[in-house]
């Protein structure tokens, strides 16, 4: 542990220990207020004079430990600043020779084709894996009847007490449109895998 670390590790200690004590003389302004009540219950008011100046004394006591502490606090967390800009100054020195070393290591070329095969090989992964997702959601349609599905829709849909909407139902316009642009679409990735198969 370095020097500016015990600092700091005393100034967290001192003002832990200055917030304690504030703590005490509050609790001790508390029970002198509770003697003072008892004092002027009592008709004693000599006393009473006593017990009100021993709450002011500790409440007075207490502000100044309080304020303390805060100053201190507020010179703990500049030191911890210190401490850290210190540690990240270190790291970055390290950061900068690895990245010195990096820098030289480096082949622009081969990076360049390791990109762009990655990227070709990216590219065809989605073809296929589009063409999969289509040949797999065709097969689900044609495996589940349409009637069926409806049904199950309607069924859940009275138990819920939930009243289906038009838009549920597609229009037969707008499904033969978009089967046309589906058809295209499987067309093109059919044609993109035949492709990467030769």
């Amino acid at each position: 542990m370095s020097g500016l670390e015990k600092s700091l590790f005393n100034l967290k200690f001192t003002a832990k220990q200055l917030n304690r004590q504030a703590a005490k003389a509050g609790k001790d302004e508390v029970t002198e207020k509770n003697k003072l009540k008892k004092a002027i219950q009592q008709n004693h008011p000599d006393i009473a004079k006593i017990y009100a100046q021993n709450a002011i004394r500790k409440q007075n006591e207490k502000l100044n430990l309080l304020r303390l502490g805060s100053r201190i606090d507020a010179v703990a967390s500049r030191v911890q600043t210190a401490v850290t800009m210190r540690q990240v100054t270190g790291s970055m020195a390290g950061v900068v020779k690895g990245m010195d070393g990096a820098m030289k290591a480096m082949d622009l070329e081969k990076i360049s084709a390791v990109m762009d095969k990655f990227e070709s090989q990216f590219e065809d992964l989605d073809v296929a894996t589009g063409y999969y997702e289509n040949a797999t959601s065709s097969a689900t349609a044609v495996g589940t009847p349409q009637d069926d599905v409806d049904r199950l829709i309607g069924q859940v849909a009275d138990e819920a007490g939930v009243e289906l909407q038009a838009e549920m139902k597609t229009p037969e316009t707008g499904l033969k449109a978009g089967a046309t642009a589906e058809e295209e679409r499987e067309e093109g990735l059919g044609e993109r895998l035949r492709a990467l198969r030769n």
